[in-house]
This record gives C-alpha cells, sequence and structure tokens, in this order.
C-alpha cells in the first residue's frame, strides 16, 4: 500500500497536509458546501483533527475512507478534497466523493478529479466497479456523474435521517467495462 498520487493537467491529488488546514477549514466550515454532505460544518480542531487522521493515510486498506487534498499544480493552492473507500470485503469495488471550495467550482476541477480517480481505478489489476451515492437535490453532483458516464442505479426515498430530517438518495455506477467503452469511444477508435 502507498499513498496516492494522481496529476492531472491542472491538478494534483495527494495526501492532506497540515498546510492545507485554513483552505480545507474555509470550505468544511460552509454550510452551503455541507448541505449534501455526510458531514456537518467543521470547526477548525474538527477540520485539523480530520486532517491528521487522513495525512499518513496509503491507499487499498480494505473498508476505509481516505480523504486526499487536490492542489491547483499552477497556483499550488489547495482547492478541495477528494475521497476513496475500497470495499470492506471486495477490494475490486469502491465509493468515491469530491469537494470543491465554492470560489473553485464551476472550473472543470470535480470533473478533472473524477475522471483522474476512475483512470486509476480502472487501471488497477481486476478492478471491478465505482459507485457514488448522492442526495436527490444535489443537481451539480448528479449532472457531473451523468456527465462522466455514471448509470444511475437507484433512487432511494427518505432513506436516510440526515440533518434533522429525512433525505432521498441516488445511487450511480460504473464498471471497468463501461469506463473503457467511454474512453474508447473518445479516442475515436
Amino acid at each position: 500500500m502507498n499513498k496516492l498520487l494522481l496529476h492531472t493537467d491542472r491538478l494534483l491529488i495527494r495526501n492532506l497536509r497540515l498546510s492545507d488546514l485554513a483552505a480545507f477549514h474555509a470550505y468544511r466550515s460552509n454550510p452551503e458546501v455541507t448541505k449534501y454532505q455526510g458531514f456537518d460544518v467543521f470547526s477548525l480542531q474538527q477540520a485539523e483533527d480530520f486532517i491528521r487522521e487522513h495525512a499518513d493515510k496509503t491507499f487499498g486498506k480494505a473498508g476505509e475512507w481516505v480523504q486526499y487534498g487536490i492542489e491547483n499544480k499552477t497556483t499550488a493552492r489547495f482547492i478541495g478534497d477528494c475521497a476513496v473507500k475500497l470495499d470492506g470485503s471486495d477490494t475490486r469495488l469502491a465509493e468515491i466523493g469530491i469537494t470543491i471550495a465554492p470560489a473553485e467550482q464551476q472550473k472543470g476541477y470535480a470533473r478533472e478529479t473524477l475522471l483522474s480517480i476512475l483512470d486509476f481505478l480502472f487501471r488497477l489489476p481486476g478492478f471491478h466497479r465505482v459507485t457514488e451515492t448522492v442526495d436527490a437535490e444535489n443537481i451539480a453532483s448528479i449532472q457531473l456523474l451523468k456527465s462522466t458516464g455514471f448509470r444511475q442505479e437507484g433512487h432511494f426515498i427518505e432513506n436516510i435521517f440526515f440533518k434533522g430530517q429525512w433525505g432521498s438518495e441516488y445511487q450511480f455506477a460504473m464498471l471497468k467495462s463501461e469506463w473503457q467503452r467511454l474512453k474508447k469511444h473518445k479516442s475515436g477508435s
């Protein structure tokens, strides 16, 4: 198991660092950012504890969420985070998630991050399937998933008691075979 380090044209996806704390806390303490997330607003101490918990985690442990920082390579600024969790009983399956700071949204960073993570996972020997579960009201995330080729597999009605009320969720998934077809189609082969 190693620390994950992915490069895209504009981004570096790497382990969280304590130097990310101010930027991380700025958006993780914003109620608009956490509105559809499985976490509530973070205090500064919670943000620091979270970074310390994830800073040295390595990729590949079954059943464990690992959070990674997203850094703009040109500015060296921390702009968001993403997470990968390999299934607890079958590491050929994974869940993912992405959070981008509000000032950096609508610049294609979430898409670039998502495509990089998919490419990484689907290159792993035997890897089979990626899922993401999103709040049914999170239109931006739903559009991102559909635009990158994810299929909607489920619509769970009031399946989660979330921030004081019942919420509904969609589950999206992509298989390795679907990813390969998308890449082949994109390359024109």
